[in-house]
């Protein structure tokens, strides 16, 4: 019987959808305007795995993971680079595709762009208006009168009282409340024209929130069963959420509340604000993708996530000692059922039963493995890879694995290249150091170290070694 921590309740409860054996789950997706970093990467894998284990619970699953293609920050860096806002988040989209797909998430069900669903946005900002709950300001936006939604707090479990201007609540001269928030906002004169759409209230474009009511409620009906997303989102973005779709409605939005622990660097969360973030990109020129989908998998979902580089090269050795268990390729026998009243997969089972306790599963997985390597028992074997493919694991050749020894795409663009190859440009470079080009010198160093060669300057002259 699976259980899930509800936010919203701040309890774990049995899980029971609206509608026996479908699961309608919702997860807010990337803002696409720069590289995904690490944080994303926990969203990603996360619900990835959350979708995974309730299909293999028997459930039909309908995901839908949104996409902002259109916001202050898309439009600000499509300016400042000089391109359309179709250009920066077409190759932002692609790029989080890319990353997602090495990492080996799942793709949604459905993928809305918000762009694509403003129709339905105009119709749930008409209904708030129609009901008290939206106001027009004097400058051409349309407003959430937030104190008129009885229970604006619950999720968050902020009080209006206690709430305050600032932080994540701006103070508008327009608005009535402080805490009033944008449901759409008037076209300014110097954005571009894509960034703008006809409406009731004249040309503007929709705030952040009404996206993911627009887009939820449209795709998945009124009331859906998981709404999840990062710890971050909680509020605003999800106690706005609520108030947006319950007041238009009139229903239930949302029946459990999933929000995943932040990702931590010395202490502070990474985020693109503190510049304290890696790129996925970044971590996955040292490490294999796998590695980091282990990595993230490791903490319980709802734990802070400390990222560092001791905490992944433990994950890769981590991982390498579950390939090391597995003997061969998969055969037509890996496709069977797993048979759940096995002992082993019980226990697995019992584990992401529990509000998807991947840690105590992939203990589960390491004894098993020590097990598989006692017994050689091929239905252990098997039993061992099935189970690490409902977390996205241990589906690749074992010995290929083995041999490249679960290393990142430097280290494997490295061995691209032969000694003879990295000797031509380290005497390319010292010619360049002689001739005082250094910052030809200085490429050629960079271009060797993305390839994983690292090179050591010295009175003697220059050596290098694989990284």
């Amino acid at each position: 019987m699976l259980r899930i921590h509800n936010s919203l309740t701040r309890s774990k409860e049995v899980f029971v959808p609206l509608e026996p054996g479908k699961v309608r789950m919702y997860v807010c997706g990337m803002t696409v305007y720069d590289w995904c970093h690490v944080g994303h990467a926990r969203v990603l894998v996360v619900f990835d795995m959350v979708q995974r284990w309730l299909r293999a619970s028997g459930y039909r699953v309908t995901y839908v993971r949104n996409v902002t293609d259109i916001d202050d920050k898309i439009i600000r860096r499509a300016v400042e680079n000089g391109e359309t806002i179709a250009s920066l988040t077409g190759r932002f989209i692609a790029a989080m595709h890319e990353d997602a797909d090495a990492l080996g998430v799942q793709r949604p069900d459905h993928e809305p762009r918000a762009t694509q669903f403003v129709p339905q946005m105009l119709g749930l900002i008409d209904l708030l208006e129609k009901k008290g709950l939206a106001y027009r300001t004097d400058d051409g936006d349309v407003d959430y009168a937030v104190r008129r939604f009885p229970g604006y707090g619950r999720l968050s479990g902020k009080s209006l009282d206690d709430l305050r201007a600032g932080e994540r609540v701006g103070v508008d001269d327009d608005k009535r409340d402080p805490l009033d928030f944008v449901l759409w906002k008037a076209a300014k004169p110097d954005e571009p024209e894509e960034a703008r759409w006809e409406s009731p209230y004249g040309y503007g474009r929709p705030g952040w929130h009404i996206e993911c009511s627009a887009m939820s409620t449209s795709l998945l009906g009124r009331t859906i069963d998981i709404h999840g997303g990062g710890a971050d989102l909680q509020f605003p973005h999800h106690e706005n959420e609520i108030a947006q779709s319950e007041g238009a409605l009139g229903c239930t939005f949302v029946r459990y509340w999933m929000h995943n622990g932040f990702v931590r660097v010395d202490d502070e969360k990474m985020s693109k604000s503190l510049g304290n973030f890696f790129t996925i990109r970044e971590v996955l020129e040292k490490y294999d993708a796998e590695v980091l989908r282990l990595f993230i998998l490791r903490a319980h979902y709802r734990s802070p996530l400390n990222h560092s580089d001791a905490h992944l090269d433990d994950a890769r050795l981590a991982l390498l000692r579950l390939y090391g268990a597995l003997g061969a390729m998969r055969d037509e026998d890996d496709d069977a059922p797993i048979d759940w009243s096995d002992p082993w997969a019980a226990r697995f089972r019992d584990a992401m039963n529990d509000d998807f306790n991947t840690p105590v599963a992939l203990a589960v997985l390491f004894e098993l493995a020590a097990e598989v390597n006692r017994t050689r028992a091929p239905a252990l074997e098997r039993l061992l890879r099935a189970l690490g493919g409902i977390l996205g694991l241990l589906q690749r050749d074992p010995a290929e694995v083995r041999q490249g020894g679960l290393r990142g795409r430097a280290a494997q663009r490295a061995d691209t290249l032969d000694d003879a190859a990295i000797e031509a440009r380290i005497a390319q470079r010292t010619d360049a150091k002689k001739a005082k080009r250094y910052a030809d010198a200085d490429r050629i160093r960079d271009e060797l170290a993305a390839q994983g060669v690292v090179l050591e300057d010295s009175a003697a002259g220059t050596t290098w070694r694989r990284s």
